[in-house]
């Protein structure tokens, strides 16, 4: 993921719109949206301090200690909680969704072969 996704990611995670980024950081709306969108360079200094405003130090914005993070929405009256993982624990549950994934393709290759198995059965039926 390159620097400007990442940050528009941590932007949502927040709930922020890139107005309310921008007036936190004290930019232009328009030069914030720049920013989001990769058509300019930001420099060190920018970088920080978009950093601080989403709590967060100049080395997890730009991924050198390889940490992740999952906004998961709860549509229930709880709201959205965000959770924050580490590279092992994301390896983890991705493990889990695979597996998950994996059973449902079982799942529907069984009900294939059921549907397939009712097919015949009609057609003996009917013969």
């Amino acid at each position: 993921m390159q620097l400007h996704e990442k940050l528009k990611v941590m932007r949502l995670c927040k709930s922020w719109s890139q107005e309310e980024m921008a007036e936190k950081l004290g930019y232009s709306a328009n030069g914030y949206a720049k920013i989001e969108r990769g058509e300019t360079d930001i420099k060190v200094e920018k970088l920080s301090n978009i950093a601080d405003v989403l709590g967060i130090d100049l080395q997890q914005l730009l991924g050198l200690n390889e940490k992740n993070i999952f906004n998961i929405i709860d549509h229930s009256s709880q709201g959205s909680n965000n959770i924050y993982l580490t590279e092992t624990q994301c390896v983890h549950e991705l493990e889990k969704f695979r597996l998950l994934l994996q059973e449902r393709d079982k799942e529907i290759g069984y009900l294939k072969q059921e549907i397939e198995h009712l097919k015949e059965l009609i057609t003996l039926y009917k013969e």
